[in-house]
C-alpha cells in the first residue's frame, strides 16, 4: 500500500463495488484576521462543490484540539476524534482517501492522525482537489456511522524533550519555510527560530509546481542531502503539526518512516525556558 494516490487512480477505485471512504479536509492557514480579513470556510467550500461522495472534515475542530499550552493544533482529545471519524463513516475495514484544496497540508494531518491511531488504509490524493478531473456535486451527505476506534501506536509521535534529544541523536527536520527558521520573520508565534539541532527541510520542496509530490527516489535524494540515512531516526515539526505531517507523507512517499512532534514550534517557542537557535546554522 502507498501513502498516496493519483486522481486517475481514485476515479477508477470509486467505480468498484465497494469504493473507499472520502474525506474532504479544505483548510487554510489565515494570518490575515487581525486585519479584518474573513477567515477561510472549508465546510462552505465543500457544500459549494465536492468529488462525489466525499465527506467534510473539520481539521480546527476534528483533528485538533483549541489552542492553549500544547500549541495551535494540538492532539485531539481521542475520544472526540474517534466519535467525528465515525460520524463521518470511517471503518476500520474500508480504505479511506482524504484529500483539501492542493496544498496537502489538511489531507497530511489527517492522514496522519488516522494512521497513528490504527487505521490500516488511509491515502491521500495527490495534488488534492486541483488535480481531480471528473465531476463535483453539491450534495452534502449524511454517512452511515462508521465503527472506527483510535488505538495509538507507540511510536510515530514527539513530545518537546523528544524532539530536542533526536535533534541530538537522529534527525529532526523543520517543515517551515527557510526565513521563519532562521528567525528573520515570524508572523504567528512568540519568536522566530528554531530547534538547535534542526536541519531546515521546507516541506513546499516536496513538491513540483503542480503541487504533487515529487517521484519517491528523489524524494529520497532530498532527504539523504539532509542527512537522513538508512539507520537516521527521523522526525519532523513546523509550525503546528499540519505542515509537518505534510513532510511526514513525503518521508513516506520515499519509503522513510519519522515520527510528527505535534505541538511544533507554536508549543516550543512557547515557553521562554526552551533554547532557540537562529540563523542557517542548525546549532
Amino acid at each position: 500500500m502507498t501513502a498516496i494516490i493519483t486522481a486517475t487512480e481514485l476515479a477508477h477505485v470509486l467505480t468498484a463495488q465497494a469504493p473507499p471512504l472520502l474525506l474532504d479536509v479544505r483548510w487554510q492557514l489565515s494570518v490575515a484576521k487581525a486585519a479584518g480579513a474573513p477567515a477561510f470556510d472549508g465546510r462552505a467550500e465543500h457544500a459549494a462543490g465536492h468529488i462525489p461522495g466525499a465527506v467534510f472534515v473539520d481539521l480546527d475542530r476534528e483533528l485538533a484540539s483549541a489552542p492553549g499550552e500544547h500549541g495551535r493544533h494540538p492532539l485531539p482529545n481521542l475520544a472526540e476524534f474517534g466519535a467525528a471519524m465515525r460520524r463521518a463513516g470511517v471503518s476500520a475495514a474500508r480504505p479511506v482517501v482524504v484529500y483539501d484544496g492542493g496544498q496537502g497540508w489538511a489531507a497530511a494531518r489527517a492522514w496522519w492522525l488516522l494512521r497513528w491511531t490504527g487505521h490500516p488504509d488511509v491515502r491521500v490524493l495527490d495534488g488534492g482537489l486541483p488535480a481531480w478531473e471528473g465531476p463535483l456535486s453539491t450534495d452534502v451527505r449524511v454517512p452511515a456511522e462508521g465503527d472506527f476506534e483510535p488505538a495509538p501506536g507507540a511510536a510515530g509521535l514527539l513530545d518537546a524533550d523528544g524532539a530536542a534529544a533526536l535533534a541530538r541523536a537522529g534527525v529532526l527536520l523543520d517543515a517551515r519555510a527557510g526565513e521563519r527558521y532562521r528567525g528573520e520573520v515570524e508572523p504567528i508565534d512568540r519568536v522566530g527560530g528554531h530547534i538547535p539541532g534542526a536541519v531546515s527541510a521546507p516541506t513546499n520542496e516536496n513538491v513540483g509546481p503542480d503541487g504533487r509530490f515529487l517521484p519517491a527516489a528523489e524524494l529520497r535524494d532530498r532527504f539523504k542531502a539532509l542527512g537522513v540515512s538508512d539507520d537516521a531516526e527521523v522526525g519532523v515539526y513546523c509550525g503546528s503539526g499540519v505542515s509537518g505531517a505534510h513532510e511526514v507523507l513525503a518521508l513516506a512517499v520515499a519509503g522513510i518512516p519519522a515520527a510528527l512532534y505535534v505541538g511544533s514550534w507554536s508549543e516550543w517557542s512557547s515557553d521562554p525556558s526552551r533554547p532557540v537557535a537562529v540563523g542557517a546554522d542548525p546549532q
